[in-house]
């Protein structure tokens, strides 16, 4: 199954069980979940970018947080969308944006694996030189790293 699918899944799942763990947040069903998801990914597409652009100096300043309060706007503007969806306060978008970022990451990371190989890569500047340096791990059978 293609990411973008299993993504787009995980986040239904985590909107359809944000309203256990935040009050302020509705969802009527998995499909308005499956709606929501789609509409999030299409904010985050269209506009994300242009606020993004928008506010570069005020993300500066505050070291990036600012983004997390774009992503609670964006949730909450998700919420006007989508018939049976609704967000009641920002703070509850806020913290609620938080669980979905942090899960959404999570799976990030676990698309983006190959299957238990992790590879790290030493590049210098200047001349090149024959032998590149490539630590390579390896995880076996029961977990652990060789």
């Amino acid at each position: 199954m293609p990411k973008f699918f299993i993504k787009w899944l995980v986040t239904a799942g985590t909107i359809l069980a944000i309203p256990h763990l935040v009050s302020g947040i509705y969802i009527d069903g998995i499909g308005t979940a499956l709606a929501a998801a789609a509409v999030l990914a299409l904010l985050n597409l269209l506009v994300r970018p242009v606020l993004v652009f928008i506010t570069f100096p005020l993300t500066i300043f505050t070291l990036g947080f600012f983004l997390l309060i774009i992503n609670a706007f964006l949730f909450k503007i998700a919420g006007n969308f989508v018939m049976g969806f609704a967000v009641d306060s920002f703070g509850a978008a806020f913290i609620a944006s938080l669980i979905l970022s942090a899960v959404s990451w999570l799976c990030q990371m676990s698309l983006n694996k190959e299957s238990g190989k992790v590879k790290f890569e030493i590049h210098r500047s200047g001349p090149r030189r024959k032998t590149e340096r490539v630590i390579d791990l390896n995880m076996d059978q029961e977990g652990h790293w060789k």
